[in-house]
């Protein structure tokens, strides 16, 4: 439909002026669907191509009934095994996982997943203002950002 009004519109305008601008918007349109039939073609849907979606379920809430925990003000050499360690201390895990840049160096922060609360609470307890590897944790349950 656009490229037919486009085609419409350009052709009012071409018996105006001259006939290369009817060949310039014809031109565009057909940039404009060569580029979404690519998009198509590469995977993406709804703007969002495979590697975005990965990206945002890994960083997504948690859907499965576990406590998220910010863990901050960690040591740039602290691993998520280590990391991950230092919580199955008190419970169970799911999942932990410290936030690095695009280079792979560690932001300084990171997240724990625990199925059970009260040893989620525990745990946040326990560690927050612990030191490890020379810095004090900041431990706290995760706020969703689109609540604040």
């Amino acid at each position: 439909m656009i490229p037919q009004l486009l085609a419409q519109t350009t052709e009012a305008a071409c018996a105006q002026t001259s006939c290369c601008y009817y060949t310039l918007a014809g031109a565009a349109a057909a940039g404009l669907i060569v580029g979404f039939l690519i998009g198509k073609a590469c995977g993406k849907k709804n703007g969002t191509s495979e590697k975005d979606a990965r990206r945002m379920q890994r960083y997504a809430k948690p859907s499965n009934g576990c406590v998220e925990i910010y863990v901050g003000n960690l040591s740039y050499d602290m691993t998520e095994d280590q990391m991950r360690k230092e919580f199955e201390k008190y419970g169970k895990v799911e999942m932990a996982r410290v936030i690095s840049n695009r280079f792979g160096k560690s932001k300084g922060f990171g997240f724990v997943e625990m199925p059970n609360r009260p040893e989620a609470e525990k745990a946040i307890a326990a560690l927050h203002d612990k030191e490890i590897l020379g810095r004090k944790l900041r431990v706290n349950e995760a706020k969703n950002k689109s609540r604040e």
